[in-house]
């Protein structure tokens, strides 16, 4: 069939690149007449990837309205064959299910921040660039600003620790409090030169602000939640023989959907800390790349792609599981963060 024509502009390609693009559309194996999900829109690479492929149908997520408002052209081209919905990818069964599809046959998770969010100054997820302490992907409920000024010591200490397994994060968490009495921290650039004031500059070049922010932005986002909440739902949508492939980006990402699929495509009886031992359910996946990494060509090109990881099941016929408790998959619980996001 004939292939899309590719309408991002050489800035916006060079912005974002679909990390190992190839890699989870192969592991999809998209088929004429399927339905896939891309729970992570961003700008399209995996959608458009899939409508090259395979006849078939896509339906986009993503909530952020940039990305929505960016695939108009793509979907002008797809003819029909591609929805953009403005929505989290944590509820894709409802998403599903409100379109008229019963099941699908794939889908896909890109997890974590698009390269076009840390690019745009004024989404505040950068440190290297100043801008508003926003971070917030769909631009409602509580910014990074409201948790850096608003939370109590100990619990924004207890956030950076567990999200961003900062090892100092108690003393970012006390210098982040002793500069807020003074004036707001309203900017990346207040945070982020707080962060090197405690850390300083490393020799490894790693930023010493990074894993702040990437504590701030997962619990702003609750992105582990999301995550765990869209494989529970693609476990759900995901037809015999359909097929998941999710590329995370850092261990506590990798460690969620790991853990996930492990338990899925167990045999034998579960035995975890967090329940008594059972009888082994049937699996519903077969495991189809346990793990891969993006080649050295895609490394090169795409500093993105380092730290990247894909996993891909296929769907059996069992009956879909419980979800069960989050803690069983490895998603830390902060009550503090819960509590302080349901006042806000």
């Amino acid at each position: 069939m004939m292939a899309l024509l590719d309408t991002a502009t050489p800035a916006q390609a060079q912005r974002h690149i679909s990390v190992m693009r190839e890699e989870a559309v192969a592991a999809l194996a998209p088929v004429d007449g399927g339905t896939y999900i891309d729970g992570t829109f961003g700008a399209g690479g995996y959608s458009r990837a899939i409508l090259d492929i395979a006849d078939a149908r896509v339906v986009g997520i993503d909530r952020d309205r940039q990305a929505i408002a960016g695939a108009a052209t793509l979907v002008e081209e797809a003819e029909g064959r591609l929805a953009i919905i403005e929505g989290r990818f944590g509820d894709l069964k409802t998403i599903v299910h409100d379109l008229g599809i019963e099941r699908v046959e794939g889908v896909v998770l890109d997890v974590g921040v698009s390269s076009m969010q840390l690019d745009t100054a004024e989404r505040g997820f950068s440190f290297r660039f100043d801008g508003p302490l926003d971070m917030r992907m769909g631009g409602d409920g509580p910014s990074a600003e409201d948790l850096v000024n608003e939370f109590a010591e100990k619990d924004l200490a207890a956030l950076i620790r567990t999200f961003g397994e900062e090892r100092r994060a108690g003393a970012i968490a006390k210098a982040i409090v002793a500069e807020r009495a003074n004036a707001r921290i309203d900017s990346t650039q207040k945070l982020a030169k707080i962060c090197e004031s405690v850390l300083g500059r490393s020799p490894d070049m790693i930023n010493p602000a990074t894993r702040t922010f990437q504590a701030l932005r997962i619990a702003v986002n609750d992105e582990l939640g999301e995550l765990l909440r869209a494989l529970f739902a693609a476990e759900e949508v995901l037809a015999p023989g359909g097929r998941l492939a999710v590329v995370s980006f850092h261990s506590l990402e990798d460690r969620i959907v790991k853990t996930f699929l492990a338990e899925r495509t167990r045999t034998t009886p579960n035995v975890s800390r967090h329940a008594p031992a059972t009888f082994a359910a049937a699996p519903t996946f077969i495991p189809i790349v346990r793990s891969a990494t993006p080649g050295d060509e895609e490394m090169a090109q795409n500093p993105r792609a380092r730290s990247a990881r894909l996993r891909a099941a296929e769907r059996t016929h069992a009956a879909a599981r419980p979800e069960g408790d989050p803690l069983a998959y490895g998603v830390p619980q902060l009550a503090a963060l819960t509590q302080f996001m349901a006042r806000k």
